[in-house]
């Protein structure tokens, strides 16, 4: 039998670890599991756990993204053609996931109760999940609009598309401290009766100035990256903005879509000073709606934003960016397989969209 790699081999111990932390955290519930009992179960040492995540929050971050991933995505036989039936949709795909009042706390469907009291206990995630939860409204604000393009040159559905959201998390969250409040199907009906707000929503870039420069640099991204929001291939080797985005500036993202021309393909490379940590958080964020939009929109109406982590650096290096952290915004501009533009600093996304 051939020998692993040590990538094989840290990969192969990543996901036993992952198998054994899901198993500890539903039999005993987050805040008894131990890194101790996790290592015995997966039968490795404690050094081995820490060499793969950090702390027991990145490991329980890594859990539940792990299964929001793998959540199947079933296509609707007839999809949906109307904002109206799409939000009734991404609705009913969302509340099949929530736990049932008959389940303890124990079972796996409830693995995500301590998901926010472990996010608002501390400022650092706190201020990525915000941005998350931003960047969710774009996609299904964007995938709205193409379904009911808005009536003014600036129109936008984002403020709706947060009403939807608030609605959705707020029912997720009831589920777990109450169970057998949440009502289903009530849910679902008031998230296709949201359809109809108008909260005449504009969109207005804020007047920053980055720093913005022509080049001719060759492109070279590491293959193999995936969309998040699409669950296919990123393709970044083709033209359009690349836009390197830190866990506090996704809603940058939307700038560079609002500003690009129709047609040009936009990616946001979410990038963070702290990726093993923080990159689960994102991953399941971005999982839960991603996952129910590409079951209630037709793929027509799917959002034209892709969304590509970038856990070791490569993405950010292939852009310029030597070391990525919370606050970076970097956006390039490829055509030809050369960045011809490059723009750094707050507004650097919309910049590079923009550019001629």
């Amino acid at each position: 039998m051939a020998r692993l790699t040590r990538a094989e081999t840290q990969e192969r111990n990543r996901a036993k670890v992952l198998a054994a932390a899901r198993a500890e955290f539903a039999e005993r519930g987050y805040r008894e599991a131990k890194i101790d009992d996790i290592a015995d179960r997966a039968e490795l040492t404690r050094g081995a756990v820490y060499s793969n995540f950090p702390g027991k929050r990145a490991l329980y971050f890594a859990v539940l993204a792990d299964l929001a991933e793998r959540v199947p995505v079933t296509a609707l036989e007839e999809p949906a053609l109307t904002v109206r039936e799409a939000l009734a949709e991404v609705a009913r795909a969302w509340v099949t996931r929530l736990p049932l009042a008959t389940e303890d706390e124990r079972q796996p469907s409830r693995l995500s109760m301590h998901l926010i009291p472990e996010i608002l206990a501390d400022e650092v995630t706190r201020r990525p999940y915000a941005q998350l939860m931003q960047l969710n409204a774009v996609l299904l604000g964007l995938a709205m609009e193409r379904l009911r393009p808005p009536k003014e040159p600036d129109g936008r559905l984002v403020r709706l598309a947060e009403s939807v959201l608030t609605v959705l998390q707020g029912a997720a969250q009831l589920s777990a401290a109450a169970p057998g409040f949440v009502e289903p199907f009530n849910v679902i009906r008031v998230c296709e009766q949201l359809a109809a707000l108008d909260l005449g929503d504009r969109w207005a870039p804020a007047p920053l100035l980055p720093r913005v420069r022509e080049t001719a640099e060759p492109w070279s991204p590491p293959p193999g990256a995936a969309d998040a929001v699409g669950g296919g291939p990123a393709r970044l080797e083709r033209d359009g903005v690349v836009a390197v985005l830190g866990l506090h500036r996704l809603s940058a993202a939307e700038d560079a879509v609002r500003a690009a021309p129709a047609g040009a393909e936009v990616t946001a490379v979410v990038a963070t000073g702290a990726p093993k940590e923080l990159l689960p958080l994102a991953r399941l964020v971005i999982a839960e709606l991603s996952t129910c939009l590409r079951q209630a929109f037709p793929r027509p109406a799917w959002p034209r934003l892709r969304v590509v982590y970038d856990e070791s650096g490569a993405l950010a290096a292939a852009a310029g960016v030597a070391e990525p952290g919370d606050d970076t915004e970097v956006a390039v501009l490829v055509r030809s397989g050369r960045i011809v533009m490059r723009a750094e600093g707050y507004g650097a996304a919309h910049a590079a969209a923009q550019h001629p």
